[in-house]
């Protein structure tokens, strides 16, 4: 019995990773939310008696994957960041036109 709740539980705070990991405009916090529903899964795997599946689940799905979508995001520029350099350009030059 207790499985079966504790089973729930990680289903449920897996799709509520999900639901943060779409609804969320920064990357990496979208990234992190993806990892942490790997995590979840990874445990799910150890209650279900799986462990082999838990190891490589956590090894790619947790380590691996996380670590190179934040090597990705950190070596591209952010929208964000391109969106102020493009106002801050055209406020220089509004002020340098009057």
């Amino acid at each position: 019995m207790i499985y079966l709740i504790l089973t729930f539980i990680l289903i449920l705070l897996m799709i509520g990773a999900a639901i943060y990991a779409i609804w969320q405009k920064d990357l990496l916090y979208a990234v992190i939310a993806s990892g942490i529903i790997s995590l979840f899964l990874s445990i799910l795997f150890v209650i279900l008696q799986a462990p082999d599946v838990a190891l490589t689940e956590a090894a790619i799905g947790v380590a691996l994957t996380t670590i190179i979508f934040i090597i990705a995001i950190r070596n591209t520029v952010r929208y964000e960041d391109e969106h102020d350099k493009k106002v801050k350009k055209k406020e220089q030059l509004k002020s340098a036109e009057q």
